[in-house]
C-alpha cells in the first residue's frame, strides 16, 4: 500500500515538496495546471469544528474540481460530540475516506491522532497553533504577484497567531527571503517556531526577526496583517486593545513602506487591525489572496492523494 501523506505542519514538508505545492498552486491560479482530475474516484471529508469560509470552501470546491466526491461535517455531526475519541474516529473514517481535511479546536496533537492510521491522508485546515494551508496560499499569492518567493521581504504586523507561526516556518525556507514580525509584547510568535525557522534560515540564507514595536520599519515588498481577535476567543489582558492599537495597518504605516503591497488572510475587521482605506485600496491584494486559497488547496489535495492506491482507502 502506498504510504499516506499528511500535512499537519509546514515542518512536515521537505523543501522540495513545499516548493512543489506552492508552484503547483500558482499553476492552478494561472490556469496552466491542465484539466486532469487526479482525485477521480477519491472521497474527501471536510470536518469544520470551528467556523470557516475560505478554507472550507477552498477545499470543498478544490476536491470537487479534482474529481473527488465530498462529505462535509459540522462541529456536532460526528460522535466526537458525544465523547468518542479522536483516535477511534480516525480509525473509522480511514476505512471510508481517502482524505480528511480537518479544522480543529485543539492542539496539533489532535490532528496527529487522526493521522495515526495508514489509509487516509490528513490535512490541517487550521489548529490552535498553526495554519499551514494558509501559509501555502500566502506563498502561492506572493509567487503569482512577484514571480518569485526568493528574496521577497515581508513585514507582518499584529498578533503572532497560528497564521504568523505557519508563515514563519514557510518563508524561512526561501533563500534571501525576509520576515519582519512586529507583534505586541506578550502576543508574539512562540519561541519554538522562531527556533525552527532559525534552523531553516541558516540553511537557506533567509532572515526572520521579531520585535515588539513598529518603529524603524525596514524596506519591504509586502505588509501583512490578520484580525486581532478570533471569534469566541479572549485575550489574557483586559486592556489588550490599547496594546494592539499601535500595530494597526493604516495609511501612515503603508506610507512608511511605499513600495509594498498589502495582504490579509481575512476575515477583516475594518477600523481595527486595518483601515478600510488600506484593505480596499489599490495596493491591497487580499481578495486575490483569498482566491488563491482555492488554488493552493487543489495543490495540497493533489500532493496528498493523487498517488493513492487504486480503489480508494477502504480496499
Amino acid at each position: 500500500m502506498t504510504e499516506r501523506r499528511h500535512l499537519i505542519s509546514i515542518d512536515d514538508l521537505p523543501d522540495d515538496q513545499l516548493r512543489w505545492i506552492v508552484q503547483r498552486g500558482a499553476e492552478y491560479s494561472r490556469g496552466t495546471a491542465g484539466a486532469d482530475q487526479p482525485l477521480s474516484g477519491a472521497v474527501v471529508g471536510v470536518l469544520s469544528r470551528k467556523t470557516s469560509t475560505r478554507t472550507r470552501t477552498a477545499f470543498s470546491a478544490g476536491a470537487l474540481r479534482l474529481g473527488a466526491s465530498l462529505i462535509s461535517y459540522g462541529p456536532n455531526d460526528l460522535q466526537l460530540a458525544t465523547g468518542e475519541s479522536v483516535e477511534d474516529t480516525g480509525a473509522v473514517l480511514s476505512g471510508m475516506l481517502d482524505v480528511l481535511v480537518a479544522r480543529t479546536v485543539g492542539p496539533e496533537s489532535e490532528l496527529r491522532a487522526y493521522a495515526a492510521q495508514k489509509r487516509m491522508s490528513v490535512i490541517n485546515a487550521m489548529s490552535a497553533v498553526e495554519h499551514p494551508t494558509q501559509a501555502l496560499a500566502d506563498l502561492t499569492t506572493i509567487l503569482r504577484h512577484f514571480g518569485r518567493v526568493e528574496g521577497v521581504r515581508v513585514l507582518y504586523v499584529g498578533e503572532g497567531n497560528n497564521t504568523a507561526s505557519a508563515l514563519t516556518l514557510a518563508l524561512s525556507r526561501y533563500p534571501g527571503a525576509e520576515l519582519h514580525l512586529r507583534t505586541p509584547a506578550g502576543y508574539g510568535v512562540e519561541q519554538r517556531y522562531l527556533d525552527q525557522a532559525a534552523v531553516s534560515a541558516r540553511r537557506s540564507g533567509a532572515r526572520v526577526e521579531q520585535r515588539h514595536d513598529v518603529s524603524d520599519l525596514p524596506p519591504v515588498d509586502v505588509v501583512y496583517t490578520t484580525r486581532w481577535q478570533t471569534t469566541g476567543s479572549t485575550k489574557p489582558t483586559p486592556d489588550w486593545r490599547t496594546e494592539f492599537a499601535p500595530f494597526q495597518v493604516n495609511e501612515a504605516l503603508m506610507a512608511a513602506c511605499p513600495d509594498a503591497i498589502f495582504m490579509h488572510d481575512l476575515p477583516a475587521h475594518r477600523g481595527e487591525e486595518v483601515t478600510a482605506g488600506v484593505l480596499d485600496g489599490p495596493d491591497s491584494i487580499a481578495f486575490a489572496q483569498a482566491e488563491n486559497k482555492y488554488h493552493s488547496a487543489r495543490a495540497v489535495l493533489e500532493w496528498c492523494a493523487a498517488d493513492r492506491p487504486s480503489g480508494g482507502a477502504g480496499l
